[in-house]
Order: structure tokens, then C-alpha cells, then sequence
């Protein structure tokens, strides 16, 4: 690139030598005059001819100057042109051999993304600009050989390439840089990088990625590098969560303290409904913040993502499980009374102490059987037992009964218990405990021994300090080993446990307090209790790690459920995701991306910074002469604008020319002007061009945009704000049961005026009926028919299921205003939803379509007669239904508030109504998205085996 600064204004050149063109204007000027104008045209009358002759001499006419200084204006835009110009050209890399773009692909690129990926493009207009070939190489994808592509191939590349939910591991791709170096000795190396880095929690910042931009420095040699990055990373990342006694506690961290100090973050559940917002705000030159959700323990017992407003990046999202639920743990203690005066005496003690940090303890007083069904009513998802003997079979009815519902029955050992023939207990006991001096005895106290790698308790350290004087034994059997968490170093078991329907029940063969052991005085203890109560209300597939307890087992592992992108929103796990160990100890990764792993009614939640993890800057001190900002000025290319100029010129050229081919006895005549007039036209036209955006159509709106890029379903507006609100809240509703039940996410639902809005963006529109509304209007109801055959479907809801018939036969004023309405549609004939339509079956098996009521029919379009000898369990016409007619008050049924909760009660007798509702409505999206997908002949087996015929 030839750059030129001329009056201070940047000008380059990308083909130079194309200017020396210019020199050749002189020569075309003198062409130019030497060629005569083209003959005059004149009538030759055979009667006058000795009258026309001329009667002196004449000489040839010359061209005038100034339509000579037009032509060689013609031929210096275009020269100029051919000359590639551009202001504020694109800098050019050094050198003439490949380029070499490492481009920062990690969770803390994607919040300024875009200003990323338009640095790397000017990179690579750079380099194709020169010829140049480009490797691409995203920093936060797998290492490998690294390859040269061509300009076009190397855009499609970085048009492809996005942000990963996961760290970037720079230092892993060293040594393909360093051979990629070695066989291009020539080339030159561009970074666009974002300048963050990770300290992990107790490590602090890897050597490898520490040290990433001094060994990239000493590999370069003395090549070109070109760094690219802000002045300071204004990233922010969540770094964990903890439920604690005062509330959902998150952990904010930035690199720099130059980055945006304070925001908001929002926490939502598993169907991404809103269950609240919580400030954060960080103090001069901090780089770790707090920010507290004061909300009530079952909603924060609900929350399964906090995200930051404002931060599109998978680090700025943490995903919450059952770890970090705070339960309802109940305490029940056998000793007596006399306890409450001496609480250092109690065996609950040491317990609530070390289950306080993480659980909502509750003490009640009372006799057992009430203290327990008090525990069971108050929703408790952990009933403790300290040295409790013997339970009565209605209490132990109860407690079962619990368990098999998802709880943790947990047991402590004492004098009542090895004493007592017990039942609730994971393995039989022996009758008496084994102490120092006792029949069953050791010399001296025994310690813990190491926990299985493949048990709950992995990872956990146990400290010969640990000892125990006294134990309640297990009978030894079959399953023994299986059902040990814990041991002594002499082998008999210190906590078992064992699975019952969706529970656990778990012994600790010890006492709560320190007289039969000094466990509960350590800090292994409390680790012990944290990892046992989050076990509480998971699936029992969850749960069930004792299977894989046994010696030479491997650790159980689950697959990826839902993953987030780089972005931080979620998408279906791609082919390369594996799954990952239950005990959560692996790091997002390129393997292993943040999401949600195992199951939806026990997910495992993977997030790219763990707890403790922070964000640091990057160090570019090695390169520091080399870093240029991310953003550089926008270069326009003069080409274009060269070359339309040139043209309008030669059309004017043009049309002078005309108009003096027209000039006859020294007077100008318009006569060869009309072959002129279209040049002139055009002329005008491109001229016109830039001041009028568009003279074929209005601009989109913004609804019609967004409705255009991502599929929403619409509702009419009726003018009843109570009306339109339900609408709202029962598409919103219906949207997040389709997003969670099926790959069908669709955006917030529109409220459409049918009279003035653009409807062909939307699959299905719903149109309550409000007798109190006005009438449609003429222009509405023609763009409804427009839209119904165009293939769109409109769902009508008279919403009076409730009070037909109450009139003694005559129509409710909802009725009559839709029968007003479709009285000016061209509506198909209609008919009861029949059993075999395929919108029975499109994705539930349904027979009846309820919605707050359940008592009104569903019309569709007709569908032709069944073919005779061709019994099939679905049928369907030629097209969607256009229509859908029904009473039942639709929306109302799917309505959420903000928390999840329903608007609005059913009314009949099924305690499933709201769920069928919910069924039907999915149904009818399916339905419409897929038309008569059901009703292919490859789906007849599956669905006649699923009707049990």
C-alpha cells in the first residue's frame, strides 16, 4: 500500500504504478484536438443544390476546450480508479509472506465480539489486498496443524468462527505456531486478543498462559507482529454462587479496575422465568464484588441461572443445581430435657453448628410422631435422627413415605440405638456397641481410613486426627461394601447408606457430639454433612452413586443436557461434548462446555469460573510496542465512488455532444436532444440514489425486524388492557413450555393490530374475542383472509365456554360478535376436531383441547372423507388448518406470573386440566410449524403402538 498524506488528509494507493497513467492526459488533450467533430448532417434537395453550396471556403471546426477538460476528467477519475484508492487505508502488515491471525476465541471475547471480528477482517482485507495468504487460528479451539487459506476461504473461516464457553487455552497452541514459524520463515503475525486471563481458585494464573505473550515474542524472532487489544479488559464474570442464611449470595469479578464498577445481576429458573434482581457494586480499585438475592429460600431453592444484565458471554452466567440449594434440614434428638439448659450437652449441638452455613435448620419440641409430621408438613427436604431407639409404625410409616419422595433420613449412632431393633437403617445392625475395653474392642482408638475415590466423600481429605472410641456395628453381607461412604483403617464401616424409592437413608455409626468420636469437631465433618445434604429431593438416578462405589467401579458420569455458547445462551450439546464425572470435577472445556449435565429433574451444573476463580489481566509486557487499540478507523474504499462519478461525466459528455450535433445555422436546436433524454434520465436517477433510501417500500418497523429474525407467536389487540395482558402472559407462558419441552424456542410474543400490521412474520395469531371491543375493521378482516391463505393460522377464543347454554339457546354476545367477524372471511367449512386429525396427535397424544374451561368445542377446517379400506390412526388434509375456532379460554390457561405461578384457576373437575392445556397449545404450535408431519406413513407403526392397537 502507497499512502500518500496530502493537506494532512490520509490517501493510499494499492496500485501505484496505475497513476503514471495520469502522465499520458497531455498526449490525449492534443488527440483530442486534432480530431475533428463528426460531419454536420444536412438535406439535400435535388432543386436547390447550386443554392446550399457554401460560397466561400470553410475550415475543419476543433473541439472546444472545455469539452476536451471534460473528457480528460473522464480519464482521470478512471485512471485514479484503476489505482485502488482509499481513505484511511487499512495499515498494511510488514512483509510479503503469509499472515499468521491468532484471534481470542474464549467465553471473555464474546461481550465485544463484533469489535473483534471487524479488527480480524481488517486484517485479512489487509493481507488480500497484498496477496497475501491468512492462517486463522482461534485460541480457544483445538490445537492443531495450522493451514493457509486464501482471502475468500479465510473470511468464510472467521465468519464461522465464535466464541467458545470456556477458557481459552492459548499456551496449547505454541507449538503449532512454532512449526507453522519454522516453515514460514517469511511470515508475519497478527493477535487479536482480549487481554484477560484466569486465576484459579489456590493456583492463581497458569505459568503456561502467564507467560503465553513472552514465548510468543521469542518465537517470532524478528518477524513482524501486529497485537491487537483494548487498553483494559472490561470483562465481568460470575465466579460462583452460594445459597447462605441471608440469601443467594454471587460473586462478581473484573480484570481491571477501569471496568464498569457497578450493574445488575437477574436470576431465573430451569424455564428461564424471572425470580429476581440483585445490584452489585464494586469500591475504588476492587476487582471482586458481592451481590446478595434477598428472596425466600423456596424461590431461591428454585433459581437455576444468574446472569449479568448487559454481558453477553458464557463467564457472565453461573448455572445453580442442587449444590447450591439451601434445605430444610429437621433435627430430632433422643436425649432428654435436660439437655436445652446444658447445649453443649446436646447431641444436636455440633450438628447445627456445622449444618448452619448451608441449611435452614429447624428445631421443634415435642413428642416424636408430632415433630416429625410437623418437619414433613413444613416441607423439609432432611429429617436428622441423633441416637433415636425405637420408632413407632406410624411414624416410620411417615418417614418412609418421605424418603420415597426424594428426602434424606439421616441417622447418628448412640447408646438407644445399638440397644434397639431397628429397621430404618441402611444395613443391619449388631445388638451392642463396639468400644475400647468392650467384648468387641480395639486397644487403641481408630482412625479414618481414605474415602473411595468413587464415593460422595471423593476428594475429601481424612485426617489421622480424626479417632473413634466408640461405634455401632454392621452385619456383614453381600451388599456391605456397596452401601459403605466411609470406613476405619481397620475396614468396618463409619457411614453407610442406602437408596429407598427417590431417598437416602444414611448412618453415621458414631454419635452427633464428641463422646463416641471427635468427627464432629472437624472441618472433614462439616464437608461430610454439605455433600449428604445436597443430595436431598435429586432423582434417584441422581443419587444412586452407591453402585458405583465398589471397589474397581468407575465413577458414574452424565451427558451434556443443555450447554451454554459463548454467548451465555443456551443451545443443544454439540457431537463433540462428553459427558462428565457426577462429582463434578472437571473444568469447562473445549470437551466439556458450561451447561447443564445428567437430567431435568437432577441437572449437574457446569460453569466456566468456579468458585474462588478470578478474572486478571493478561501480561502483554513483552509485546507492549507491538499492542495497537482494537479499533481503528473506518477505511473507505474510493473506487466506487471514483467510477460513478466517471460515468455521470461521460453521460453529460454524452448528451453535449447531442445537443451540439443538433446546432444548425449558429442556432442550437433540441432536435438530437431526445436521443439524449434517456442518458440524461439515468444520469439523474444515480444522482438521486443516495438521497432516497427507498422509494419501493416503507421501512421495516422495529417489531417487523425482530419479528422477521426470530420466530414469535402474535396476538390480536383487542383494546381491553385486562384482555390483552392475559394474551400476553398466556403466549409468554405457552412459549416457555414449548422452550422447555421441546427444540422450539420461541422469542416474547407481539400484540398485532390486524388493520396496520405486517402479519406474515407470524406462524399462528391469537384472537381473543371481547364482546365490549370494537368491531374489526373492514381493512382488518381483509388482511386476516390475506394472511389465512397465505398459509397462517388464526387460533378465535370466545373465551365463553363458562355461560354458553345459559341463554336458553341464544348466542353469547362473544359468539355473536365472531359470527359478525368471520361473516366478512372466506372461511372453509368446519367441524368438530375428529379423534384421527392430526392435530390430535402432532406432539400429545390428545382427544380434547380444554383450556381454563374444558366444556367448549374445537372447530378445524373439514378434512375429505377418509379413504375406504385405508385405516389409518391420523389423518390430514392438504395445508394447515387456517382456522381454529374454540370457547375454553386458551390463554388464560397458560398465563404465568413472574414466578411461574398461574394467573388465572381452571374451572372442572380434572386436576390435569391446566397440563392438558398446556398440551394442546404445544399441539397447536406444532401443528402449524409442521403441518401434516404426523399424518407421513412412516409415523402410522410408532403411533399405533402408542394407542395400543
Amino acid at each position: 500500500m502507497f499512502g500518500l498524506d496530502f493537506l494532512g488528509l490520509p490517501l493510499a494507493f494499492a496500485a501505484p504504478l496505475t497513476l503514471l497513467a495520469l502522465a499520458g492526459l497531455p498526449a490525449l488533450w492534443l488527440l483530442l484536438r486534432i480530431t475533428p467533430p463528426a460531419p454536420r448532417r444536412i438535406a439535400f434537395p435535388p432543386l436547390r443544390l447550386a443554392l446550399d453550396l457554401a460560397p466561400h471556403r470553410q475550415t475543419p471546426a476543433r473541439t472546444p476546450w472545455w469539452l476536451l477538460l471534460l473528457r480528460l476528467l473522464i480519464a482521470a477519475l478512471i485512471i485514479l480508479a484503476a489505482a485502488w484508492p482509499a481513505w484511511n487505508p487499512l495499515p498494511a502488515m510488514p512483509g510479503n509472506g503469509p499472515v499468521l491471525l491468532l484471534l481470542d476465541n474464549g467465553f471473555s471475547a464474546a461481550n465485544d465480539w463484533p469489535a473483534r471480528v471487524s479488527a480480524a477482517r481488517d486484517i485479512l482485507a489487509s493481507a488480500s489486498r497484498d496477496k497475501r495468504p491468512v492462517a486463522l487460528v482461534g485460541l480457544a479451539d483445538a490445537p492443531g496443524d495450522i493451514a493457509l487459506d486464501g482471502g475468500a476461504d479465510a473470511g468464510e473461516r472467521l465468519r464461522a468462527l465464535e466464541p467458545r464457553p470456556h477458557v481459552a487455552e492459548r499456551a496449547a497452541h505454541l507449538e503449532s505456531i512454532r512449526r507453522f514459524l519454522d516453515s514460514h520463515a517469511d511470515a508475519a503475525i497478527a493477535w487479536v486478543g482480549d487481554g484477560t486471563a484466569v486465576s484459579a481458585a489456590g493456583a492463581g494464573i497458569a505459568d503456561a498462559e502467564a507467560t503465553f505473550a513472552a514465548r510468543l515474542d521469542a518465537l517470532r524472532g524478528v518477524r513482524a507482529l501486529d497485537v491487537r487489544a483494548e487498553p483494559f479488559a472490561g470483562t465481568l464474570a460470575l465466579a460462583g454462587s452460594r445459597n447462605t442464611r441471608d440469601g443467594l449470595e454471587v460473586t462478581v469479578t473484573r480484570a481491571d479496575p477501569r471496568a464498569p464498577a457497578q450493574g445488575r445481576l437477574r436470576a431465573v429458573d430451569f424455564r428461564s422465568l424471572p425470580l429476581g434482581e440483585a445490584a452489585f457494586a464494586f469500591g475504588d480499585g476492587a476487582t471482586e464484588a458481592t451481590a446478595l438475592f434477598d428472596l425466600p429460600i423456596e424461590i431461591r431453592n428454585a433459581v437455576a441461572r444468574v446472569d449479568i444484565a448487559g454481558q453477553a458471554s458464557a463467564g457472565a452466567v453461573t448455572l445453580v443445581d442442587d449444590r447450591q440449594r439451601r434445605h430444610r434440614v429437621g433435627l430430632i434428638s433422643g436425649a432428654g430435657a435436660d439437655t436445652a439448659s446444658q447445649p453443649l450437652l446436646s447431641p444436636t449441638f455440633y450438628l447445627a453448628r456445622a449444618l448452619e452455613p448451608f441449611a435452614e435448620l429447624r428445631e421443634p419440641r415435642g413428642a416424636l410422631p408430632d415433630v416429625v409430621a410437623r418437619l414433613i408438613d413444613e416441607n423439609a427436604t432432611v429429617i436428622a435422627l441423633t441416637d433415636i431407639g425405637v420408632i413407632d409404625r406410624q411414624t416410620a410409616a411417615k418417614l418412609e413415605a418421605f424418603v420415597e419422595r426424594g428426602g434424606v433420613l439421616l441417622r447418628f449412632a448412640g447408646p438407644r440405638m445399638a440397644n434397639s431393633d431397628e429397621t430404618l437403617v441402611p444395613v443391619r445392625l449388631r445388638q451392642g456397641e463396639r468400644t475400647i475395653g468392650g467384648a468387641l474392642s480395639w486397644d487403641t482408638p481408630k482412625t479414618l481410613a481414605p474415602f473411595p475415590e468413587t464415593g460422595p466423600f471423593q476428594g475429601l481429605d481424612a485426617p489421622q486426627e480424626i479417632t473413634v472410641m466408640r461405634q455401632v456395628l454392621a452385619e456383614p453381607d453381600a451388599d456391605l461394601n456397596r452401601r459403605t461412604w466411609a470406613a476405619l483403617s481397620d475396614g468396618t464401616p463409619i457411614v453407610t447408606a442406602d437408596r429407598r424409592g427417590e431417598g437416602l437413608i444414611v448412618l453415621v455409626h458414631v454419635t452427633a457430639d464428641s463422646t463416641w468420636s471427635n468427627l464432629p469437631l472437624s472441618g472433614t465433618f462439616v464437608e461430610m454433612l454439605r455433600r449428604i445434604i445436597a443430595m436431598a429431593g435429586r432423582h434417584a438416578a441422581a443419587q444412586d452413586n452407591t453402585a458405583a462405589d465398589a471397589p474397581g467401579a468407575s465413577a458414574e458420569t452424565v451427558s451434556p443436557l443443555r450447554v451454554l455458547d459463548g454467548f451465555g445462551a443456551f443451545r443443544s450439546p454439540p457431537a463433540t461434548a462428553r459427558p462428565v464425572p457426577r462429582n463434578g470435577t472437571v473444568r469447562a472445556s473445549r470437551d466439556h462446555p458450561a451447561g447443564f449435565y445428567g437430567t431435568n429433574e437432577a441437572p449437574l451444573a457446569l460453569n466456566v469460573l468456579r468458585d474462588g476463580d478470578r478474572l486478571a489481566p493478561l501480561d502483554l509486557g513483552p509485546l507492549a510496542g507491538a499492542v495497537k487499540p482494537l479499533s481503528s478507523p473506518q477505511s473507505f474504499d474510493l473506487r466506487l465512488p471514483l467510477l460513478l462519478a466517471a460515468l455521470v461525466l461521460f453521460m453529460a459528455d454524452t448528451l453535449i455532444g447531442a445537443l451540439l450535433g443538433g446546432r444548425r445555422r449558429g442556432r442550437l436546436t433540441y432536435a438530437g436532444a431526445g436521443s439524449a433524454l434517456p442518458v440524461l434520465l439515468l444520469a439523474a436517477a444515480l444522482l438521486a440514489l443516495p438521497a432516497v433510501p427507498s422509494l419501493a417500500q416503507a421501512p421495516l418497523s422495529d417489531i417487523d425486524r425482530q419479528a422477521a429474525l426470530h420466530t414469535r407467536l402474535a396476538y390480536v389487540l383487542t383494546g381491553n388492557g385486562e384482555v390483552d395482558e392475559t394474551s400476553r402472559a398466556g403466549l409468554a407462558g405457552l412459549g416457555q413450555e414449548l422452550a422447555f419441552r421441546t427444540s422450539f424456542e420461541p422469542a416474547d410474543p407481539v400484540g398485532v393490530d390486524p388493520a396496520t400490521d405486517e402479519l406474515a412474520f407470524y406462524p399462528l395469531i391469537y384472537w381473543p374475542i371481547a364482546a365490549d371491543a370494537p368491531p374489526a375493521s373492514e381493512a382488518a378482516l381483509r388482511k386476516i383472509d390475506a394472511y389465512m391463505k397465505a398459509g397462517g393460522t388464526v387460533i378465535f377464543d370466545t373465551r365463553d365456554a363458562w355461560s354458553q347454554g345459559a341463554g336458553g339457546g341464544s348466542p353469547t354476545p362473544e359468539t355473536a360478535r365472531l359470527r359478525q367477524m368471520l361473516a366478512g372471511i372466506d372461511v372453509p367449512e368446519l367441524e368438530p376436531v375428529p379423534p384421527d386429525h392430526v392435530l390430535t396427535k402432532t406432539f400429545f397424544l390428545m382427544d380434547h383441547f380444554p383450556g381454563r374451561y374444558a366444556t367448549g368445542q374445537t372447530w378445524v377446517e373439514a378434512l375429505p372423507p377418509a379413504p375406504e379400506g385405508e385405516p389409518r390412526p391420523v389423518r390430514s388434509g392438504d395445508n394447515v388448518s387456517p382456522i381454529i375456532i374454540t370457547a375454553n379460554d386458551l390463554a388464560a390457561a397458560w398465563a404465568l406470573d413472574d414466578f411461574g405461578n398461574p394467573l388465572y384457576p381452571t374451572v372442572g373437575a380434572d386436576p390435569d386440566q391446566r397440563e392438558m392445556a398446556a398440551r394442546g397449545g404445544m399441539n397447536m404450535v406444532m401443528y402449524v410449524l409442521t403441518g401434516s408431519y404426523k399424518a407421513d406413513q412412516v409415523h402410522v407403526p410408532a403411533l399405533l403402538d402408542r394407542l395400543g392397537q
